[in-house]
């Protein structure tokens, strides 16, 4: 079976968040699926098969099926838009987060995706702890999302992986205002065995939403300070969802068996 490696949210190998793609006839068994994806070691590895309408996604971290991933959806996209159905511009998922359609948009995969209500929470001293810093607003939804009072706090903090997991939320999300960008931030996974996501899309469901309320805009320009970093361009809708956008470029295509 052919697997594809996409890097996410960049036009530049081996930068953005890698994801592995396999497009195939037919499903697998679960344990298959997960037992690939704890082999390729990435934060996510997607498997999609064609159904009556459009195809079924469905995503794997190394340890568990995951309920929505922004990133391993962009690399899916760019996979199906580029080799299998190069002619077409749009594709649409079925997934355990219902419909997610990405269209073609010049270099740029626009993919609509929905939002969670967020509730504010009282900042701990647990979460002090574990990210070594107090942040000044917690924030939970999926993810717990927890913003910084500077942007430089975000990208040079070292949180405790061990601390992280017994906070609230899939994810731990930390966040400030930009510079540069309206927003940077950065996401930690130790439940799922991700130290940190490079480029959570998800993730942006929140963080982009928390940011649109703060700021009073609709269009939210978004850096994830990772080491390998990205780009993530967001549109709040009035209908409750939100438009992320990423480039995506191919860093390998590789024969795997299941």
């Amino acid at each position: 079976m052919k697997q594809y490696i996409v890097d996410a949210f960049t036009d530049t190998p081996s930068a953005g968040n890698p994801a592995a793609v396999c497009v195939m006839d037919e499903w697998p068994s679960d344990d298959a699926m997960q037992r690939l994806a704890k082999k390729n070691g990435l934060s996510e590895t997607a498997f999609i098969v064609k159904e009556e309408e459009g195809y079924r996604l469905r995503w794997f971290t190394p340890e568990t099926e995951e309920v929505l991933c922004g990133h391993a959806t962009l690399a899916s996209s760019f996979v199906i838009l580029n080799y299998v159905e190069p002619e077409s511009t749009e594709v649409r998922f079925q997934s355990r987060s219902g419909l997610l359609t990405v269209k073609r948009r010049g270099k740029l995969f626009e993919m609509d995706f929905p939002t969670y209500e967020l509730t504010e929470v009282p900042v701990t001293d647990e979460m002090a702890d574990a990210f070594g810093i107090r942040p000044i607003k917690a924030i939970l939804a999926l993810d717990l999302t927890c913003v910084f009072a500077g942007e430089e706090q975000v990208r040079t903090m070292e949180p405790d992986q061990e601390k992280l997991i017994r906070l609230p939320g899939r994810v731990q999300n930390v966040t400030a205002q930009g510079r540069e960008t309206d927003c940077v931030s950065r996401s930690f996974c130790p439940k799922d065995a991700i130290p940190e996501d490079p480029v959570c899309g998800s993730a942006h469901c929140q963080i982009a939403l928390y940011w649109s309320q703060v700021l009073g805009k609709k269009e939210i320009e978004a850096y994830q300070a990772s080491a390998r970093g990205g780009y993530l361009h967001c549109q709040l809708l009035d209908n409750g969802r939100i438009l992320i956008s990423g480039e995506a470029v191919l860093e390998r295509e590789e024969e795997v068996s299941l």
